[in-house]
């Protein structure tokens, strides 16, 4: 199961919540700094805002000459780059996410400085600050709230195409342009987060398949809290195997441990790892035959066995081979304590014979307790559990 992918595209608004005990099967802690490289590539770097923005037209400009100016009016101005972006993310303990994002917007429309038109061409620099938060929680979904957007001009940059003369920036187009950009970029904005709201919800609500054995369910349990340190999320993981049998988990409370200097921090807890090895160790009874090969080294092992065959059965004694068959007895249990972690499996061991009349005849019956050490990895952004015998 794909822990990492699950958790790489993140959910990232939500509100405070009343304690930092999960109630679900999993919960996570993600730092500012991951959900702002999750937010950087799903707003910025696949181009969504770009996008968006892309072909913005702004209201006409006009502007009284003076003096010395002649009148001045830019029409038909549109946004046609937006270049070096940068998201930023601030978490608002009990409010959500503040977002920010910096950029330069290039414009460019055509400009009529008294009798002389011309193309012209308008670099901007903008800061749009807003508030993202999560509502109405239900059934793994919830609702993004988009709100207190602020959007700041900054330096603006006037070149008229033909290079024959320059055109200041007066008065009259810094306001217009300052109460255009804002009641511009903040709907497109929203619109952004929306989508990115939805491509994150699927994300954590999702059918993960395990083989052939069956499935987990990933959901959204509650409503996201935030601290001023870290957003955390609780998950609820439903393990199904084929057929729609719930394997059940108790989930108990626990507390998110400190993200320190990590970017997230993921829980696991013991009784949904015991529901998911319930269903990945299905191995069907297997059968060995014990053929001195087998027992190469083990000689006086298989000539002990051969000594349990009764002496009044001379059919026993044909040339059928010994076979041992190995069942797994019920489901292993998964034990999880400070820097340890093992498996405790219980296995029945069957040694017998096949007579020619094609009867079992039952040698040995041996139940066995084993206990397996776990060595916990993630490889390739899977959970890896290695087992040896302990």
């Amino acid at each position: 199961m794909t822990m990492l992918k699950l958790f790489g595209v993140l959910f990232f608004c939500g509100l405070l919540s009343p304690s930092q005990e999960v109630l679900s099967g999993l919960s996570c802690a993600v730092s500012p700094k991951a959900m702002q490289n999750v937010l950087s590539e799903a707003i910025l770097q696949n181009g969504l805002l770009q996008q968006h923005l892309q072909g913005l037209v702004l209201p006409n400009i006009m502007s009284e000459g003076g003096l010395l100016n002649s009148p001045t009016s830019i029409t038909g101005l549109h946004l046609v780059k937006v270049r070096r972006p940068k998201l930023s993310v601030v978490l608002l303990s009990g409010v959500g996410v503040q977002l920010t994002i910096a950029a330069k917007l290039e414009l460019t429309g055509d400009c009529l400085v008294g009798l002389l038109s011309e193309l012209i061409d308008i670099l901007v620099d903008v800061r749009i600050t807003a508030n993202i938060k999560c509502t109405n929680y239900e059934a793994g979904t919830v609702q993004v709230v988009f709100e207190d957007c602020l959007c700041l001009v900054g330096a603006v940059k006037i070149k008229l195409l033909s290079g024959l003369t320059t055109l200041p920036v007066n008065e009259a187009m810094l306001r217009q342009l300052t109460a255009a950009l804002p009641a511009l970029l903040c709907p497109v904005l929203e619109i952004v987060v929306n989508l990115v709201n939805i491509q994150l919800l699927g994300t954590l609500n999702a059918v993960i398949p395990v083989g052939t054995a069956g499935t987990i369910h990933y959901q959204l349990a509650s409503l996201p809290f935030t601290s001023g340190l870290f957003l955390g999320m609780d998950l609820d993981g439903v393990v199904k195997q084929v057929g729609g049998n719930i394997i059940p988990h108790d989930s108990s409370p626990s507390a998110l441990p400190p993200l320190l200097d990590k970017l997230l921090v993921l829980v696991l807890r013991q009784s949904f790892l015991n529901a998911v090895l319930a269903l990945l160790i299905q191995t069907p009874p297997q059968t060995f035959p014990c053929t001195p090969e087998v027992f190469s080294s083990a000689t006086p092992l298989r000539e002990a066995l051969l000594n349990l065959i009764p002496a009044g059965c001379p059919a026993c004694r044909g040339s059928s081979p010994l076979s041992i068959k190995l069942t797994l007895g019920g489901s292993p249990l998964l034990f999880l304590e400070d820097n340890k972690a093992t498996v405790e499996l219980l296995v029945l061991l069957q040694v017998f014979v096949k007579r020619s009349d094609g009867a079992i005849l039952n040698l040995l019956l041996l139940k066995a307790d084993l206990s397996l050490n776990v060595h916990l990895s993630i490889v390739g952004g899977r959970l890896v559990l290695g087992l040896s015998l302990g």
